[in-house]
Formats: C-alpha cells, sequence, structure tokens
C-alpha cells in the first residue's frame, strides 16, 4: 500500500492523542456544577460547570462525555485493529481504516468548532490536522481505476446507496425542522442555539457531510468506481458516528432529557450502518 509508513505514524500519535483527548473529558471534574446564564438572545441556558466542558449547556456537555467514551472505547480499539490489517496489505483493512479516520476527523471537527474553548484547544487542533492528512493519504492508496471490480455484489452496493440518500434526506429534513420554523415565525433564533454562536452540527450537516452523503449514494446506485469506494468508506464512518450519537442519547437519557423517539431511530440507523460495513467488507474480492 502507497504511504503506509507515514499512515501507521501519524495513526499512532492520532491515537495517543485521541486518548489525552478522551480521558481528560470522561474524567475531569472541576468546577462547582451546574448553574444558569443568559444568553445575547435572552435565553436562559443551563450550564454544566464542570470538567474539561465545564463552559457548554448542560445537554451538550453531557453528549460530548458520552462521545469521549465511545471515541475511547469503541473509535481507538478500531483504529489500531484497521492499522494492522491495512499493514498486512488488506484492502479490507485500508477501507476500514480510512472510515475510522474519517469518523476521529469528524469528530475533532466539530471538538474544535463547536466545543467551548478549554485546555485541550491544541490537542483538538493537532487531531483535526493528522486525521485530515491521515485519511486523504489513505485515499491515495486506491487504485481507482479497478475500484469496481473488487465488489462482488453491485446489489448490495445499490443497497446501500440507497440506504445512504435516505439516511441523508431523513437528516436534513430534521435539521430544516429545527432552522425554518423560527425563521417563519420571525424568531430567528432556534431553541437549540442556546448561548453558542451558530448551530454548528446542523451547518457542517446541511453544507458538507450530507450532500456527500447524497452523491456518493446517487453514484452508488450508478455503478461508479467512486460511488462504490466511497460508499464503503462513508458506511464504516456512519457506523461510528452513529454509535456516538447513540452513547448521547444514552446519557441523555440517563440525565432525564426526553430521548423519543432518537432512543429508537439512532440505534437502528446504526445497526443498518454496521451491517452494510460488515456485509460490503465480506463481499471484497481479496
Amino acid at each position: 500500500m502507497k504511504h503506509k509508513s507515514v499512515i501507521s505514524i501519524l495513526v499512532m500519535v492520532i491515537t495517543a492523542a485521541a486518548i489525552i483527548a478522551s480521558l481528560n473529558g470522561i474524567l475531569s471534574t472541576d468546577g462547582d456544577g451546574e448553574y444558569f446564564y443568559e444568553s445575547i438572545q435572552g435565553e436562559t441556558v443551563t450550564i454544566y460547570g464542570k470538567g474539561l466542558y465545564k463552559h457548554m449547556s448542560a445537554d451538550v456537555a453531557i453528549q460530548g462525555i458520552a462521545q469521549d467514551y465511545v471515541t475511547l472505547f469503541i473509535g481507538v480499539p478500531f483504529l489500531l485493529f484497521a492499522l494492522l490489517w491495512s499493514a498486512k496489505n488488506s484492502l479490507r483493512g485500508m477501507l476500514l481504516l480510512s472510515g475510522t479516520l474519517g469518523y476521529f476527523l469528524v469528530t475533532y471537527l466539530f471538538y474544535l468548532s463547536m466545543g467551548m474553548y478549554n485546555e485541550m484547544f491544541l490537542v483538538y487542533a493537532f487531531l483535526l490536522g493528522t486525521t485530515f492528512f491521515a485519511f486523504v493519504l489513505t485515499l491515495f492508496s486506491y487504485d481507482f481505476n479497478n475500484t469496481k471490480e473488487i465488489f462482488t455484489s453491485h446489489k448490495l452496493m445499490r443497497n446501500a446507496g440507497v440506504f445512504l440518500i435516505v439516511n441523508a434526506s431523513l437528516v436534513i429534513l430534521l435539521w430544516l425542522g429545527v432552522v425554518v420554523p423560527p425563521l417563519i415565525d420571525g424568531t430567528i433564533y432556534p431553541k437549540q442555539l442556546q448561548h453558542y454562536t451558530t448551530l454548528i452540527v446542523q451547518g457542517f450537516d446541511l453544507g458538507l457531510l450530507l450532500p456527500i452523503s447524497f452523491v456518493v449514494g446517487i453514484l452508488a446506485i450508478r455503478k461508479n468506481n467512486f460511488g462504490y469506494l466511497f460508499t464503503t468508506i462513508y458506511v464504516i464512518f456512519l457506523s461510528f458516528l452513529m454509535l456516538a450519537l447513540t452513547s448521547k442519547i444514552i446519557f441523555m437519557a440517563n440525565a432525564g432529557e426526553n430521548v423519543i423517539p432518537v432512543i429508537f431511530i439512532m440505534p437502528t440507523i446504526a445497526l443498518i450502518a454496521i451491517l452494510f460495513s460488515f456485509l460490503i467488507l465480506k463481499n471484497i474480492n481479496k
């Protein structure tokens, strides 16, 4: 595989930095606890008040901690496993590595842009940069001219493409349901804005991640070389992302938040993404 030594070094430093960031998010407890804060829009926001995420709203802070658990106990082991697998010149291992790195890239893009400034700022910046370059280098390792021939089931890839389109469409409708009503009634600012500068998650989803999912799905349905490759990487990435979202929902439920109906929706999407990831990797020509 091309760039194997550079990718290996990057993955090792990413692993170390992610462990440091995740442990700080999970174990830090300094602070006096929750308090109320009035946002610039005049909304009263409950601030978490302790640990690494002390300046974030209470509901978002516990979601950050939930994702730290997934990153530490699922993301990191899979990242190392995928690296070892890909080191054996395994295409399956490289695809798993690309998808896992995609999860780390998106995770720390959100942490750096949405998380209130804290002592892990430089670590988040380092993780964003290293995961970006590692992810791009894995993409340069593929032979795009012969990609379609390695996938044995065109029906499976078509179904995976349809899944990505449907999932993206549903999430787009969900986020438009947050953004559009305040624009219509003139209040402008959704309640989900809280004390943050903008809707970071919804913005990156609507502007970047969901359009990518939609386009990749269409390319897979059309039996395009790029579509087959990126559909595989995207469903692997989506598996980790949906596991993280499921953990967030569980943490919110434990904190007394209403998580109906997402407690049923997100785990279902996670299971479907994991199933597609497993089946696609299984049906790749060696």
